[in-house]
């Protein structure tokens, strides 16, 4: 930025391109040449399109004729799709003791398996006491277990080892988090598309008990008619001969 100007990272279109010629690139991507800026601007004009200058340190400067509002837009589309698409991974810490009782371990290990399956890194942290920071075996051999365990989940990505009172390991998701996030909606999108279907079959049958409903009230209606004519006629009948 200078004094009094800001200079944007947007390029010159149409009247902003201020040389006297362009080396013209049709929409297409074809080469046309090298062309007076008016000329250009005119041909523009006439397919309905922008002149952008799509580079300006070139001698000439290089310009093409697109439809710039239908560019932008799409650009931006495919920097939000490139957003939703990117992997948001975290590092996640889980820590307890070197002496962990079996039950703990296990709810321990579940809150690892979790944090893996949603795509995250786990620093594993295990906190040594008194003597049992010149004894750390026992810990890097907790870790290794540990790792044993959730294999099918992550991986080692940094060894055990110790930093001050402390041993500590990393994991890391063997598939990225956005995998995830597309399986989570691919199966969101089939369990929604099948609680649409049994919603539609019920609305059928129900449609169709309704039909058989009224078909068979109108056969009933018809066969109460039917009867009173019979009976209407035999008495009729009855009266003649008397």
């Amino acid at each position: 930025m200078r004094i009094g100007v800001i200079i944007s990272d947007e390029p010159r279109i149409n009247d902003e391109i201020r040389v006297s010629q362009v080396r013209l690139i049709g929409p297409n991507g074809e080469q046309v040449g090298v062309i007076a800026t008016s000329v250009a601007l005119n041909l523009a004009k006439e397919a309905n399109l922008d002149l952008v200058e799509v580079a300006p340190n070139a001698k000439p400067p290089v310009a093409k004729l697109i439809d710039y509002g239908k560019f932008k837009y799409n650009e931006k589309i495919k920097a939000r799709e490139a957003r939703r698409n990117q992997s948001t991974a975290e590092i996640k810490e889980i820590r307890f003791r070197l002496k962990i009782d079996d039950h703990d371990f296990e709810v321990k290990k579940g809150h690892v398996t979790r944090f893996l399956s949603g795509g995250d890194k786990v620093k594993v942290t295990i906190m040594l006491r008194g003597r049992e920071q010149s004894r750390p075996i026992g810990g890097v051999e907790l870790l290794r277990r540990l790792a044993a365990d959730v294999e099918e989940y992550g991986s080692i990505e940094s060894a055990p080892k110790q930093e001050g009172r402390n041993i500590i390991m990393t994991l890391a998701p063997k598939g990225k988090k956005v995998h995830t996030q597309s399986e989570q909606r691919r199966r969101g999108d089939q369990s929604r598309a099948e609680r649409q279907a049994r919603q539609a079959a019920r609305l059928a049958a129900k449609q169709e008990a309704q039909q058989q409903a009224a078909k068979e009230a109108m056969s009933a209606v018809s066969s109460e008619t039917s009867t009173k004519k019979n009976s209407t006629k035999e008495g009729s009948n009855a009266e003649d001969e008397n």
